[in-house]
């Protein structure tokens, strides 16, 4: 079977991240994959080219309709004749759709990889295209999504699919593991002491991922168990971010809060916590939940998404927006014995490796991708 993905961009991110992983599934199991990003390939588009993958940008300019890349996209489906076209993020679905009303007997299933967005917060042409996309929703062949909210939340916005498919995400649980030289290596580097309790936050700085809420929970915290310290990673979240230097002063502990930028490691980073924390006002699929309990570490987490359902009996759920309900989780996690918490997270990875493992995930999309060849 020849698939194409269509992706808007191929920066880090949790789409991203998935179809790099999805590629990798997807030849180990026969697939011809390859990949077309609408704007220039990023850090990931690097990474799937390196897996063998052919990646191609079609040069278009953030928010800057192109006839000349609708042009190169159906130009490059009448060449290559791919048995489906999995498009990912809303632009790419837009362009995919238009793309494919020109090169018949070729499938199309668009893949929504979130569950909430306040369309005030981005840019004028993403919500003309969101809507755009809601009007043309019954058109491709399915329409995908890694959560059930993700499903219910697109019906909200106006999207009447003929066919949906709920595929959740998948995670590496070779490449995500306890590794104790990681952890060690890793607190280590940040001047950690073994009996401090260090809580996460991975994800870029952006309104929905709630940086005030986990902030002011973290300095409610620590005055609960001054044992705690906090790394957060993710562009955006560094030291030359003013508004989050206000934030992280505000906690009143400045010195105990960690802001680590972009991180590359991503498992080294997991493995040296011994706590996650995901503080989002929307999610679909939150990718790092997945990637912490497979490192063995216990999350606690906003219900958006599902979330509630990806950390299963393993961790804790909290309402967004509510930074002592994350602090009080908090806290009940890190005063837990040392063997309690290894045995919280022993499950965590347990309902991992159960629920969400990537080659069970890939053979999911293989087994329905397939059901879609006209």
């Amino acid at each position: 079977m020849r698939i194409l993905n269509v992706i808007t961009g191929l920066n880090t991110g949790g789409a991203e991240t998935m179809l790099l992983k999805l590629c990798g599934g997807l030849r180990a199991k026969g697939a011809d994959v390859g990949v077309v990003s609408l704007l220039e390939p990023g850090t990931v588009g690097r990474r799937i080219a390196e897996t063998g993958v052919p990646v191609e940008g079609l040069g278009m300019r953030r928010g800057v309709p192109s006839p000349g890349a609708l042009f190169s996209l159906v130009s490059k489906l009448r060449r290559d004749r791919p048995d489906v076209v999995l498009s990912w993020l809303y632009h790419a679905d837009l362009l995919a759709f238009a793309a494919t009303r020109f090169v018949p007997r070729t499938a199309l299933a668009w893949n929504l990889r979130c569950s909430y967005m306040n369309l005030a917060e981005y840019r004028r042409t993403t919500g003309l295209t969101v809507r755009t996309c809601a009007a043309l929703s019954r058109f491709p062949d399915a329409v995908m999504a890694n959560s059930e909210e993700a499903i219910r939340f697109h019906e909200t916005l106006g999207y009447r699919p003929r066919r949906t498919q709920v595929i959740p995400n998948g995670f590496d649980l070779e490449l995500f593991r306890p590794d104790a030289e990681a952890r060690r290596a890793f607190r280590e580097k940040l001047g950690v002491a073994e009996d401090d309790l260090l809580v996460g936050l991975a994800g870029r700085f952006d309104p929905m991922k709630d940086h005030a809420t986990f902030l002011a929970g973290a300095g409610i915290a620590l005055k609960d168990n001054p044992r705690l310290r906090f790394a957060l990673c993710g562009t955006g979240v560094d030291e030359g971010n003013a508004e989050l230097m206000d934030l992280v002063r505000a906690t009143g502990a400045a010195e105990r809060v960690h802001l680590l930028g972009r991180q590359d490691d991503m498992p080294g980073f997991m493995a040296g916590l011994d706590l996650l924390t995901l503080s989002s006002i929307g999610e679909s699929f939150p990718n790092v939940l997945g990637e912490a309990m497979a490192c063995g570490v216990p999350c606690v987490s906003t219900d958006v998404g599902d979330a509630a359902s990806i950390i299963g009996d393993t961790g804790t759920i909290v309402p967004p927006a509510d930074p002592e309900a994350l602090a009080r989780a908090m806290v009940e996690l890190s005063l837990m014995s040392p063997d309690s918490r290894a045995e919280l997270g022993d499950a965590a990875r347990a309902w991992v490796e159960r629920n969400y493992g990537l080659e069970s995930v890939t053979s999911k999309y293989i087994s329905f991708l397939e059901q879609l060849r006209k």
